[in-house]
């Protein structure tokens, strides 16, 4: 895993948000900003990602064709990903993907695919709120 940033000033919220759809589309596994001050005080924007070593070049050019940096930092980056296990939870809607992830076997983490939860929310107008509250109802029945 390659980690990636550049600080940028003087670029437009729009703009970010078109190159992040860029990056990810692109084969960035990850792209995050962070406000930052820079020289002078001039406010700025720390745009960060992760990216396999395959999609350095790739990456480089948009950023340096899309953005207004003049220089990219990046470097390798250890990455431990715990065990991932997908199951499904039946709501009164429709199925939900649940995210589980293990360490040693055991359960540490859990989440509801958000798009699932979305759909549904949208094709029933439910709130998403209430979706969500429903697959972690149905997810202690279970005990999954």
């Amino acid at each position: 895993m390659i980690k990636m940033e550049v600080n940028l000033d003087d670029i437009s919220g729009e703009l970010l948000g078109y190159i992040m759809d860029l990056l990810l589309e692109s084969g960035a596994n990850d792209v995050f900003y962070t406000p930052i001050y820079m020289k002078k005080n001039r406010p700025g924007v720390l745009l960060q990602l992760l990216c396999a070593e395959a999609y350095v070049d790739k990456i480089k050019e948009i950023l340096f064709k899309e953005t207004t940096t003049l220089g990219i930092r990046y470097y390798p980056l250890s990455v431990h990903r715990l065990e991932r296990e997908f199951h499904k939870v039946e709501t009164e809607w429709g199925s939900v993907t649940v995210k589980t992830g293990l360490m040693k076997g055991e359960v540490v983490q859990r989440a509801p695919e958000f798009e699932d939860c979305k759909f549904i929310a949208e094709t029933y107008s439910v709130p998403l709120k209430k979706v969500y509250e429903q697959v972690w109802k149905e997810l202690k029945k279970r005990e999954i």
